[in-house]
C-alpha cells in the first residue's frame, strides 16, 4: 500500500509539474496530453529528448496542458500509463518499442482513449489487424542510416568503420544493416565492425560500456562509428574525442550521432548524424487528437516525409566535402523513387 500511495505521489508532482495549477484549475487547456519515456529519460540528447521536443512545441503552439513520466525502471512503465487512462487524457504517448505490450493491455482496457506508441507496433488480438485507438509511430531507419554510410565510407581513412547498438534486437539491425549497405556503395571493400551493448533495457543508458565497446573498435581500425544505443552511445563521443585532433585541427576519429541532431554534442568530432524525426511524428499525432481526426493504425516515416535524414549544419559543414554530399542527395533520390532498394532488416 505504501508503494501504490508513493507511486501516486510521484504521479502528482509530475502532473503539477507538467501544467501550473492555475491552468489546471481553470480547465482551459485545449487537451490533456501525457507522455511517459522509456528508462533512459527525456535529456538522453537523443530518441526521448527527441519525443519531448515534440510534445513541448505542441505545448507552445496548440495550447496543451502536457504531462510527463519518467519512469526509471520499466516496472513503473505500466502505473504510469494507467495513471493518465484513468483520468481519461486525450491522449497518452509511450516511448520506444518495449512499451509496446504494455500498452496493448492499458490500450485494450481504456478503448475510448487516443494511445500512440513511438517505434512499436500494436495490433488486435488477432496479431493482424492494427489497434484502431493506438497510433504506431514507426520510422524507415534504414534509409537514414545507408546515407549515414555513404558519408562514414566516404570520409574513413582505414577503409574499417564501426557500429555500437543498443540492444542486440531486430529494430537495431535495421540501423546497422542500412548503414553497412550505405557505406559498401561507397566502397566495397570496406570493413564493418559491430557490437551491441547488451540484451536488456539497461542496454540504453550505459554510456560506460559504449565507450568500452567504441575504444575497442578504433583500436581494430575504425576511425568513424556510428551509435543507435540511446544514451549508452554517448559513450562513444567521449571515446573519439579521447583522441583528440590532429596538426591541422581536424579530429582524428569521429562519431555519427542518432535519433536527435547531436552534431553539437562534440563539436567537430561528430561527423553528422541519423536524424529520426520523432519531434514532428509525435507533433503531429497531437495535432490530430486536437483536431479530431486521430486514427490508430500504423504511420510509417521515412525519407519521403522527412521522417529520416542526416543532420547538417554549422557544426559539420566544413567535414564533409560537397562531393560527398552530391552523392549521398543522389542516393537520398533514388530510394525515395524505388531505384535503390535497402534492406529493411525487420521486414519478414
Amino acid at each position: 500500500m505504501r508503494s501504490l500511495n508513493l507511486l501516486i505521489l510521484v504521479l502528482l508532482v509530475s502532473f503539477l509539474s507538467g501544467c501550473s495549477v492555475e491552468t489546471e484549475a481553470k480547465r482551459d487547456c485545449n487537451i490533456r496530453v501525457g507522455i511517459v519515456f522509456d528508462i533512459g529519460g527525456k535529456n538522453d540528447r537523443s530518441f526521448n529528448a527527441a519525443a519531448w521536443e515534440g510534445v513541448k512545441r505542441a505545448e507552445r503552439d496548440l495550447g496543451i496542458c502536457l504531462y510527463d513520466i519518467e519512469p526509471g525502471n520499466p516496472t513503473s512503465i505500466e502505473p504510469a500509463m494507467r495513471a493518465f487512462a484513468e483520468r481519461n487524457f486525450d491522449l497518452v504517448i509511450g516511448v520506444g518499442f518495449a512499451q509496446g505490450p504494455l500498452m496493448k493491455k492499458v490500450a485494450r482496457d481504456f478503448p475510448n482513449v487516443n494511445f500512440a506508441i513511438v517505434d512499436g507496433v500494436i495490433f488486435e488480438d488477432d496479431g493482424k489487424t492494427p489497434k484502431r485507438n493506438v497510433a504506431s509511430l514507426v520510422f524507415r531507419e534504414h534509409e537514414g542510416s545507408y546515407l549515414v554510410g555513404m558519408i562514414a565510407a566516404a570520409k574513413s581513412k582505414t577503409g574499417v568503420v564501426g557500429f555500437v547498438g543498443g540492444m542486440d534486437i531486430p529494430l537495431i539491425h535495421r540501423f546497422k544493416t542500412g548503414y553497412e549497405e550505405g557505406a559498401r556503395a561507397i566502397n566495397p571493400n570496406i570493413r564493418v565492425i559491430e557490437n551491441y551493448v547488451g540484451v536488456t533495457d539497461a542496454a540504453w543508458n550505459n554510456p560506460g560500456k559504449g565507450k568500452e565497446l567504441a575504444l575497442s573498435q578504433i583500436e581494430k581500425g575504425a576511425d568513424v562509428i556510428f551509435t543507435a544505443a540511446g544514451n549508452s552511445g554517448l559513450g562513444a563521443f567521449d571515446a573519439v574525442e579521447q583522441y583528440g585532433r590532429d596538426e591541422n585541427g581536424e579530429a582524428r576519429k569521429y562519431v555519427i550521432g542518432v535519433d536527435s541532431n547531436q552534431n553539437g554534442v562534440k563539436p567537430g568530432f561528430v561527423l553528422t548524424s541519423m536524424v529520426k524525426r520523432v519531434d514532428n511524428a509525435v507533433y503531429e499525432v497531437v495535432r490530430e487528437v486536437l483536431e479530431r481526426r486521430f486514427q490508430g493504425g500504423i504511420h510509417s516515416f521515412g525519407l519521403d516525409k522527412d521522417g529520416v535524414a542526416y543532420a547538417m549544419d554549422e557544426n559539420n559543414k566544413g567535414l564533409i566535402p560537397d562531393e560527398v554530399i552530391r552523392k549521398v542527395e543522389e542516393a537520398k533520390q533514388g530510394i525515395i523513387s524505388g531505384r535503390i532498394k535497402v534492406t529493411d532488416a525487420m521486414a519478414k
